[in-house]
């Protein structure tokens, strides 16, 4: 048994993660833990308040225990994993202290702001026989594998590009993905999943050959932005972002013989039955795909990667790819 606890009370923790771990065996939920005034910059007790009163619904809908402070929580000898919900610039700072404490983490996306970070946190965990895991949740959905076998069948021949576009309207202007010391901007958020997305296609050895942020002036961060990928065979992906854009979560690829497309590839719920098509010539054939829980199967691979060395020393490679590819998206910035 697993005993799991979360540190912050945050929105995708109580909607999304709580009803997904209660569908894997062997995890055990421990309980949240809210920040006292000296873990949270600015913060007064009308804040602390708010918090503590948002974690209460974790524990009256869950069970579980309340913390009244992280380090509480990442201190406790209750606890095996965290799972940390937080602004991305704070994942290093946390994450490193669980790691050092002997827990495992599970990590939102991304999993840090900065390469040296990311791999400080790769290596603080392998030092210590500890699993690490980003929540890209949407690569463990049936879609991409039934996309895959589609693509290699040859149904619409050879591989000529891909394309990703990933794009969401404005939120907000206090929401964490505006705001530049909490880790904000469309390259971590939105670009991260294309990124994400373009290298599984393209293979292991795909580099970031062109790259743009853009900016407007109400924000100090990236708003919306576009790359090019390119793998060794010279095959291309071109990717697209943006958090004050009209709603785009697509997949095209463009073949030899036809073309797919595909919406919601990035981002499809519980339940949600994906939908394909397929454009050859003239005729155009529309594919149901699988329903699946991407969320409950990401929260099952870090189960995999706290019991199992290989599976958990091959996350760590593919952490720092991830880590890499947005390093290289900043250096190709013009």
């Amino acid at each position: 048994m697993i005993n799991i606890g979360i540190i912050c009370p945050s929105e995708i923790a109580l909607r999304r993660f709580m009803p997904a771990l209660s569908k894997v065996k062997d995890f055990n939920f421990i309980g949240v833990a809210y920040a006292d005034k000296s873990e949270w910059e600015g913060a007064n007790d009308e804040i602390i308040e708010n918090e503590k009163i948002k974690a209460s619904l974790f524990v009256e809908q869950y069970g579980g225990k309340l913390f009244n402070s992280y380090s509480s929580l990442i201190n406790s000898n209750e606890v095996d994993a965290i799972y940390f919900p937080l602004p991305p610039s704070l994942h290093y700072y946390w994450g490193k202290k669980a790691l050092l404490s002997g827990k495992h983490i599970l990590l939102e996306k991304p999993a840090t702001t900065k390469i040296e970070d990311t791999i400080d946190i790769i290596e603080t965990a392998r030092n210590n026989n500890l699993a690490v895991h980003e929540n890209y949740m949407f690569i463990f959905h049936n879609q991409i594998t039934e996309i895959n076998n589609i693509i290699s069948s040859g149904k619409i021949g050879d591989v000529r590009l891909y394309r990703i576009s990933f794009g969401f309207p404005r939120r907000e202007k206090n929401d964490f993905r505006y705001i530049k010391k909490l880790g904000g901007g469309a390259l971590l958020d939105a670009g991260g999943y294309t990124i994400k997305y373009a290298s599984m296609l393209l293979g292991g050895k795909s580099k970031i050959v062109q790259a743009k942020m853009n900016y407007i002036d109400e924000f100090d961060v990236d708003i919306f932005g576009s790359a090019v990928l390119m793998n060794e065979n010279g095959t291309i992906a071109q990717i697209s972002f943006g958090m004050d854009n009209s709603y785009k979560c697509d997949l095209e690829v463009w073949g030899s013989k036809g073309s797919l497309f595909s919406g919601r590839v990035l981002t499809a719920p519980e339940g949600f039955i994906p939908e394909i098509e397929i454009k050859i010539g003239n005729d155009i054939e529309l594919i149901s795909l699988t329903s699946d829980d991407a969320f409950m199967k990401s929260i099952q691979y870090f189960q995999k990667t706290i019991i199992n060395n290989i599976v958990r020393n091959d996350n760590y490679l593919s952490i720092t790819k991830q880590a890499s590819l947005i390093d290289e998206f900043l250096s190709n910035n013009n």
